[in-house]
């Protein structure tokens, strides 16, 4: 079946450093969507960035994410993360963040 892995727990990066999360898929979808969430404190997770073949370096808010085909990965990247990017960070196959897909925090 189709599932994805990532960052799993806190991630601790200094302010102004680079952002990086993991994430790689499994899936028999020929052209899958992949997306990342994020989750800020007490809200409800928002759509961050959706990759697919046809935009495979979406761009969003300083971040950015590389769906890479042969490898089967999408990380995610920001080039100066800030304390407003204190929150969790979910990747997914599917428009729906589908419980126990694992999540990235990341404290400033």
């Amino acid at each position: 079946g189709d599932s994805v892995n990532q960052t799993e727990g806190p991630v601790t990066v200094s302010e102004g450093a680079l952002l990086t999360l993991n994430c790689t898929y499994q899936t028999a979808d020929f052209d899958p969507y992949i997306f990342w969430y994020i989750q800020h404190l007490n809200k409800a997770p928002q759509l961050l960035l959706k990759g697919s073949m046809s935009d495979q370096n979406p761009k969003s808010k300083g971040f950015q994410a590389t769906l890479v085909k042969s490898d089967s990965s999408f990380h995610l990247q920001k080039q100066a993360v800030q304390a407003s990017d204190s929150a969790v960070y979910y990747c997914a196959l599917s428009d729906t963040v589908r419980e126990g897909c694992g999540g990235a925090e990341h404290k400033p």
